[in-house]
């Protein structure tokens, strides 16, 4: 996987020197603030029919030179991953990953290919090779033919933690609500040229995989590392590196990685994605700081309320991991934000994240936006065309500047993305619970 690498104004670092940059650490005077950073893996198909195309090579190599220390080849031939740079400020976020997305948009299309943040292909072909790498031909000797499609692609967040003690402790308290930002995440409701009834199809995909699960409960990091060690030994994981547990300490960095979801369609949505992981994970420090249990969730409920997050997206109803039950999926997400306003607000975000749920409650989820791109027309290349224009993010990108610079008049108002029904069943569900 693409590290989370240094990068200062365009210029590439090395990952060896990205380890050992003061760029991953919290300045003195700003005690308590996490860095974030942010993995983005991307579908690469043909312009006319959305077939995944073998070219990570080809874009690869027209990749501009300084941002090819935050580009790398992913699983498959038809995959490529981008890694930001850790940091304090949303804004340097979204500046780096708008920088790796038009970039790695202009390669693509420079070799004759598009570049679409999806989570699983949309119409069938020809399954694209493995990249020739020792790991991945060890993986598919061991585990056999799990990866028959395009390609699956997902996004990871890295949330700076004090030591490994306390990350597998903030392991604990994330697991309840990391159902709900699978929930937000979902964007790959198309498969093999049909709507597959799921917002995330590419979450039951992955889930072939024998180590994709909830994170286990964990009683300290010795626990943490014996239990890796015994996977290992079983087989069930070649390495550390394939503890592919929805949230887990990363192998190489000293962070938190949360790994639940489909890549987000729009920066936006990574943004929004970000901050809420990074608020979560500052959240569950200071639980851990002040000594507060968390809430032990039995493994079968958290499976459960992961599978209902990839099912219904927040189109529909949620799984409440602590009540148990279900709840319409927008009061579960106003839940979580409700928890870790503190969070964002300490750390500057909650202006942004505020009006990226606003953006999200009147356009929808991926998995949403791409159902009513295919309703105009019927034609899933409609869907495509749509997906490449949200994930180079130009558009994305002017939405968002016009809200944070008050651009909109007052009396103004947002039209809905056309054919987004969220907001409509939201409220139907909660008149149904009165």
């Amino acid at each position: 996987m693409a590290g989370i690498v240094a990068m200062a104004q365009g210029a590439a670092v090395s990952q060896e020197t990205a380890a050992r940059t003061p760029a991953a650490e919290v300045p003195a005077d700003q005690p308590g603030l996490r860095t974030v950073g942010v993995e983005e893996e991307f579908l690469l198909v043909d312009p006319d029919t959305g077939v995944a195309v073998p070219a990570v090579d080809r874009v690869l190599e027209r990749v501009p030179e300084e941002l090819r220390g935050q580009v790398q080849h992913e699983f498959q031939t038809s995959q490529i991953e981008i890694g930001s740079p850790p940091g304090l400020e949303l804004g340097g976020l979204r500046h780096s990953l708008g920088l790796l997305r038009v970039g790695l948009a202009d390669a693509a299309e420079a070799a004759g290919v598009r570049l679409v943040a999806v989570g699983a292909g949309l119409v069938d072909g020809p399954v694209p090779p493995v990249f020739d790498n020792p790991r991945f031909h060890r993986m598919v000797e061991q585990f056999g033919p799990l990866v028959d499609g395009p390609g699956n692609n997902g996004m990871h967040v890295h949330v700076g933690i004090p030591d490994p003690e306390t990350g597998v402790r903030v392991l604990n308290h994330l697991r309840p609500w990391l159902p709900i930002l699978h929930a937000v995440t979902t964007n790959s409701p198309f498969h093999a040229g049909r709507d597959t009834g799921y917002a995330s199809w590419r979450s039951v995909l992955w889930e072939r995989w024998p180590s994709v699960a909830p994170t286990p409960w964990l009683e300290s990091y010795a626990h943490y590392q014996w239990l890796v060690d015994q996977l290992v030994s079983t087989g069930m994981l070649l390495d550390e590196g394939m503890v592919y547990w929805y949230a887990r300490l990363s192998a190489r960095y000293p962070t938190v990685e949360v790994r639940i979801g489909d890549v987000c369609p729009s920066l936006d949505d990574t943004i929004l994605v970000a901050a809420l992981v990074r608020s979560l994970v500052g959240h569950a420090i200071g639980e851990v700081e002040r000594g507060r249990e968390p809430v032990r969730i039995d493994h079968h409920l958290l499976t459960a309320a992961h599978w209902r997050a990839a099912h219904d997206g927040l189109d529909g109803l949620a799984v409440d991991p602590v009540r148990g039950g279900t709840t319409p999926a927008w009061e579960l997400l106003e839940k979580l934000v409700d928890r870790v306003r503190p969070e964002l607000d300490r750390h500057g975000d909650l202006p942004e994240v505020t009006a990226q749920l606003d953006r999200l409650r009147r356009d929808g989820t991926g998995a949403t936006r791409q159902r009513a791109a295919y309703a105009r027309r019927g034609e899933l290349s409609d869907v495509v065309a749509d997906l490449a224009r949200q994930t180079r993010g130009d558009e994305a990108d002017r939405r968002s500047g016009d809200r944070r610079s008050g651009d909109r008049r007052s009396g103004d108002r947002a039209e809905p993305y056309p054919g987004n029904r969220a907001e409509q069943q939201r409220r139907d569900l909660a008149e149904q619970r009165q």
